[in-house]
């Protein structure tokens, strides 16, 4: 959300409502005039909530909304803002939310508009772009696994987010919900998926930590300051944020985490600036994990294989709105055979009892 290269012309069918627009920026008091020229353009690197840059009066802001045609499960953006808004005050790598509207009437569904945070965001065509040694890659490692370290121990209790989730049951409710929503979107006959659902079921953890855990922490939802990389900015895309087991979400960040090891199809399949040289194994960042955060890893194979299945369901998710015409954002077209491929490489782990060099 950081560089004006991230954005572009509005996509057809998702466009947003000027005037009304301007109206509720003006009466929240973000701006003074509402015949200010209002230019809004697309951020194009997100899958899931859209997201806009608004440029008026000499400023900028973000605007966050549901897909049109997406359930509210998932996209719930008052609860987004919630977090948002009570997490900045004792965890400032957030962005700063600023206006929140339940309503429909401005844009047509509920939005919140926030600060745009500038710096650096390492999509995967933008890490090539810039060409990034090996060395520095160690850097943005680190410090990419510092700052998730950091985020585990925010004092949510401090924040007022002490209800935003049940840690109790934490682990069974999701192993048992991704799995509900996987075959409530399935569209193809995958035979991994179901294997993976059942082993979850019998060799899931049944005593581990809570904290505050983001869901979705990877390269392309931070902000670095800059190219020194020694810093955060902010994390973004927080609409998966609640309190649960900690491990359950660097397992998710592990199944993102494809590296310049894995076989071409993973690479393919998981796009990730991870897979240029001078990232770590994700068994290094396992054990750097545990070393900074003073956590036992037991049951690695399980998170592991319960992030790639969660990525799975969630590409599964989005190509069923593409196939049923919710969509027609072509990136979405070929999400069944990531979603397939994610179940695969989850069974392969599970069999091989393994996070690197799954093939």
């Amino acid at each position: 959300m950081a560089e004006k290269e991230l954005t572009r012309t509005v996509r057809k069918g998702e466009e947003l409502k000027a005037e009304p627009l301007k109206l509720f920026l003006a009466e929240g008091g973000l701006i003074r005039d509402i015949d200010s020229e209002l230019l809004i353009s697309q951020f194009y690197n997100g899958y899931s909530n859209l997201t806009y840059l608004l440029e008026i009066e000499g400023k900028e802001y973000v605007l966050r909304r549901p897909p049109f045609s997406a359930p509210k499960r998932g996209h719930d953006m008052g609860r987004e803002f919630k977090v948002l808004h009570s997490l900045h005050k004792v965890f400032p790598k957030t962005p700063k939310a600023y206006l929140y509207s339940e309503s429909s009437e401005v844009i047509g569904a509920p939005f919140y508009v926030m600060e745009k945070v500038n710096g650096i965001i390492l999509s995967a065509k933008g890490a090539k772009k810039r060409e990034i040694s090996p060395s520095e890659f160690k850097v943005i490692a680190n410090t990419w696994l510092d700052t998730f370290v950091e985020l585990h121990q925010a004092d949510y209790k401090a924040a007022g987010l002490e209800s935003l989730g049940r840690p109790e049951g934490y682990v069974k409710r999701q192993v048992t919900n991704w799995g509900k929503q996987y075959l409530a979107a399935a569209t193809d006959e995958v035979p991994s998926a179901k294997k993976v659902m059942a082993w979850m079921e019998d060799n899931q953890p049944k005593e581990y930590e809570f904290s505050l855990i983001h869901n979705d922490y990877k390269y392309d939802n931070i902000v670095f300051t800059d190219n020194k990389w020694k810093n955060i900015a902010a994390i973004l895309d927080w609409e998966m944020c609640t309190l649960g087991d900690p491990l359950m979400d660097l397992g998710t960040s592990l199944g993102y985490w494809t590296t310049s090891k894995d076989p071409a199809f993973m690479k393919q399949g998981i796009p990730s600036p991870t897979v240029m040289e001078g990232n770590p194994s994700r068994h290094e960042i396992v054990q750097q994990y545990a070393l900074k955060s003073g956590r036992n890893i037991d049951y690695l194979t399980f998170y592991y294989a319960y992030g790639l299945f969660k990525i799975a369901v969630i590409a599964q998710q989005i190509y069923f709105r593409f196939k049923n015409g919710h969509t027609s954002d072509p990136r979405f077209a070929n999400l069944n055979q990531a979603a397939a491929l994610c179940c695969d490489m989850a069974w392969q782990a599970i069999q091989t009892k393994k996070i690197d060099r799954l093939f």
